[in-house]
């Protein structure tokens, strides 16, 4: 662990205040899934790995970064810049599950690396916050440290054995340095033993023993405001905490700034998504994350529909509009569908100009790791999250869900766009369930069968 994290505080070190300052971005924390992070295939003898990783966004190196981090193969800053610790990463991925350690990702790769980054960040609990007593952000592992108390002074989080404790405190102190700060933690409490340590002009870290007990500190400070970050974690826990700490050592943002300073920015007041029609009498399937939480949802051209049923497992809602007539219900016939799709939805107003017409576009389907989840690439635009999707014979994939991409880290740039599928089966299932009747086995005409769904939060 000393080796791992006195790696983490050399390359923190090295980005400087910039990246310590810089907020991480809003969290997932409904369920959603990853997808694989569109990859460029390396050219033999043109490229070498960390040009590769040079040419993609660098939302979507940290994005890889982030998911090395929990998957236990990565230990330096997750902030999306290319360096050699990054490359060794992804080779000692590829070589632990049986891989070439080429440096680069593969589609199946990337997906797999996804999902295990999943697994390992759900089973912690972990989310992005913004205390809202200091206003600092930070990540959390709430499934480990569940129990909270605050005070004008800070923060703390602690699992109900005390094994595990996250604490954020705050005090006014006159003319700080970061040397001074850190010489002030090295002393308190007695007996703590100091094994790594690194002081910038604008913050320090440490890390070490204390008793029984592992130790991580991350403070800084702003005019005469002083805010510290401390991890203590019983050693017998060290294996689930190393990418914790590394994860919580990129997110920690003492002082956000403008608008990241309130911590994620709220939901539009108005949100456009697609809906498909599944029963002539007013039966509308639709992605459930884009209708949670309206206050009204409207169909456009038809009024206003209300929320019948929903499966929070695969974010499927199923909506009704009464008094609809003539509508004309997509095809669900059963049978496996071609890898290749095509998605058929309403793009939202500011995409065509104010207008509201039904359009397609091409994608893949692709697995994400070894299990059931399928990734579409590339993903389609705002609006249609709940597109239909239907493969060159006519037989209906399942609907696409547009989905945030969680990681660690902060956020330069606009995160992957990302798209997931949920199969068709599932649908049939989850209609069959709600006492839908299926419509015909071809999917037919598709624009016919989709609609605008309004989202009204205020």
């Amino acid at each position: 662990m000393r080796t791992m994290l006195a790696a983490t505080l050399m390359i923190a070190a090295a980005v400087g205040s910039a990246m310590a300052q810089t907020p991480a971005p809003a969290p997932a924390t409904n369920g959603s899934k990853p997808k694989p992070v569109a990859t460029i295939a390396i050219r033999p003898g043109l490229q070498t790995p960390a040009d590769t990783a040079s040419a993609m966004a660098q939302a979507e190196r940290t994005a890889i970064q982030s998911d090395l981090a929990w998957a236990g193969h990565y230990n330096g800053a997750i902030n999306g810049e290319v360096s050699e610790r990054m490359v060794g990463a992804i080779k000692a991925f590829q070589t632990d599950r049986g891989g070439k350690p080429t440096g680069v990702l593969n589609p199946q790769e990337r997906g797999t690396l996804a999902e295990v980054a999943k697994k390992a960040h759900d089973n912690v609990g972990w989310k992005l916050v913004s205390d809202p007593v200091t206003g600092a952000r930070l990540g959390l592992p709430l499934k480990l440290v569940p129990q909270q108390v605050s005070d004008a002074n800070g923060a703390k989080w602690s699992s109900a054995t005390g094994t595990i404790q996250i604490l954020l405190s705050r005090r006014k102190e006159a003319e700080p340095s970061t040397a001074k700060l850190a010489a002030q933690e090295k002393k308190e409490p007695a007996g703590r033993k100091v094994e790594y340590s690194a002081v910038k002009p604008d913050f320090f870290v440490l890390s070490g023993t204390q008793g029984l007990k592992k130790f991580y500190v991350r403070g800084a400070f702003k005019d005469a405001e002083v805010r510290i970050l401390t991890i203590l974690y019983d050693q017998a826990t060290e294996g689930t905490m190393e990418p914790v700490v590394i994860a919580m050592s990129s997110a920690f943002t003492p002082f956000p700034a403008g608008a990241q300073a309130s911590g994620p920015p709220p939901r539009k007041a108005v949100e456009y998504s697609t809906g498909v029609v599944v029963g002539a009498d007013g039966a509308i399937l639709a992605d459930r994350q884009a209708v949670d939480g309206c206050q009204a949802i409207v169909v456009d051209g038809l009024g206003r529909a209300e929320k019948v049923a929903e499966d929070k497992a695969h974010d499927l809602a199923l909506l009704r509009v009464y008094g609809a007539q003539g509508l004309a219900p997509l095809g669900f016939g059963s049978g496996a569908a071609k890898p290749s799709v095509e998605l058929f939805g309403i793009a939202d107003p500011q995409s065509q100009g104010g207008g509201s017409a039904a359009s397609s576009v091409r994608a893949q389907i692709a697995p994400v790791g070894a299990g059931r989840d399928l990734a579409l690439t590339p993903a389609p635009g705002l609006g249609f999250s709940g597109a239909a999707a239907v493969d060159a014979d006519g037989r209906f994939a399942g609907l696409a869900l547009l989905k945030p991409v969680l990681f660690a880290g902060p956020a330069n740039g606009a995160a992957p766009a990302q798209a997931m599928l949920v199969p068709a089966d599932v649908v049939r299932g989850f209609l069959k369930d709600n006492a839908v009747p299926a419509a015909a086995a071809a999917a037919g005409d598709a624009k016919a069968s989709v609609l605008r769904l309004i989202c009204v939060r205020k």
